[in-house]
């Protein structure tokens, strides 16, 4: 594998390319928030199941923004952020985390305005509501009774909102949602279920199932890097080496059962026939985890084996099968992701929280080497 050093070029290459991406929808869909393509193409009538990631399209210009220095692109982060804040007060979805850690978190760290914090705040208090203290998880959209590993990736706003108010309730609710997604949806080889159901009544864990995966027992990619970064998430804001520890095993799967350039199947358990179908959105979130679990590990031999699988990752996709760059007409940044492979939904296709989060593991990547990025 090259060097950090040796793969910049390549990397600065694709974030370039990626601003430019991000320029054209804005120019061409003015005020639009895309979420999968269809055809290479953002702009359609395809279902959303969830409304869940507006604020990935503004992050990656907050991102990009913060790499670059440019004016316009911070105009236009501000002006795809704002619309967002009603949703602070959102109960709707689980996905509150990602709308803003990706967007008012990354302005509030440019400006120290108070009033970004609030929203922050309200946002984290808001996903607080979801808690379910007779089985003690946040419960997902399907309803009271379902537990997400997606949520992983959202409890941070939790422990952030709880960190900034001194909100000792809070930081108890995220701690254990956490816990609870440790013991019912890590597995003991470090795989993930998708979803779990509860028995509302007693707090009883019934099964493990998924509404995205193979099947119920089935570790689906992109849940697995969901748990790797979330658990990373939690373990950075409270330092409980359970986290660590669950986020390195998470990680060890994924290097263990992933093929040689980084990129999972969309489900490690499909079928044959099925696995021909990659999922670069879930390389992408694995990239972006790994380069700080790199950070947070105490063994140098993880470290540099999650930083180099990382590097690995972008490397792959940085090449013409994933980047879109010498695709005519493709108005993604990387191809060959998923969404929905049982509704049909944005497969092998862009969608948008892999852009995000390929965008960051650039940012990441160039700042190992360098340069300015997150």
């Amino acid at each position: 594998m090259a060097s950090t050093a040796s793969l910049v070029p390549k990397l600065q290459d694709a974030l370039d390319f990626a601003a430019g991406q991000v320029k054209g929808i804005v120019e061409r869909y003015p005020d639009f928030y895309p979420m999968y393509t269809m055809q290479g193409r953002w702009r359609h009538g395809g279902e959303a199941w969830t409304h869940w990631c507006d604020g990935f399209f503004p992050g990656m210009m907050w991102l990009i923004h913060r790499q670059t220095g440019e004016p316009w692109l911070r105009q236009q982060a501000e002006r795809y952020s704002e619309p967002l804040e009603p949703r602070k007060l959102d109960r709707n979805v689980h996905d509150l985390g990602f709308i803003f850690m990706s967007t008012y978190h990354h302005w509030h760290r440019l400006t120290r305005e108070p009033a970004l914090r609030d929203v922050l705040i309200q946002a984290g208090q808001t996903m607080g509501l979801r808690f379910q203290p007779a089985g003690k998880y946040l419960s997902s959209f399907i309803g009271p009774e379902s537990v997400f590993i997606d949520i992983m990736m959202n409890v941070g706003i939790l422990f952030y909102a709880a960190r900034e108010t001194q909100d000792r309730a809070l930081h108890q609710i995220a701690t254990d949602h956490c816990l609870t997604t440790w013991r019912v949806l890590v597995r003991g080889d470090g795989s993930t279920a998708h979803e779990g159901i509860f028995d509302l009544a007693t707090g009883e864990f019934l099964r493990q199932s998924t509404h995205q995966g193979f099947r119920g027992d089935s570790c689906w990619s992109r849940g697995l890097t969901w748990s790797l970064y979330g658990f990373a998430i939690a373990y950075r804001y409270t330092r409980d080496r359970r986290f660590l520890e669950t986020a390195e095993l998470n990680a060890d799967y994924y290097i263990e059962h992933t093929p040689a350039h980084g990129v999972p199947p969309w489900d490690f358990d499909a079928p044959a026939e099925r696995q021909g179908q990659p999922d670069s959105s879930a390389a992408a979130i694995a990239a972006s985890g790994l380069l700080d679990l790199a950070e947070f590990t105490v063994s140098r031999a993880k470290s540099r084996l999650y930083r180099d699988t990382a590097l690995r990752i972008l490397e792959t996709l940085t090449g013409d099968e994933f980047l879109a760059r010498n695709t005519p007409g493709w108005e993604g940044i990387l191809k060959r992701g998923v969404y929905h492979t049982a509704k049909r939904l944005g497969v092998d296709e862009s969608v948008m929280w892999g852009e995000y989060y390929f965008v960051e593991a650039l940012t990441k990547a160039l700042a190992l080497a360098g340069g300015d990025g997150a």
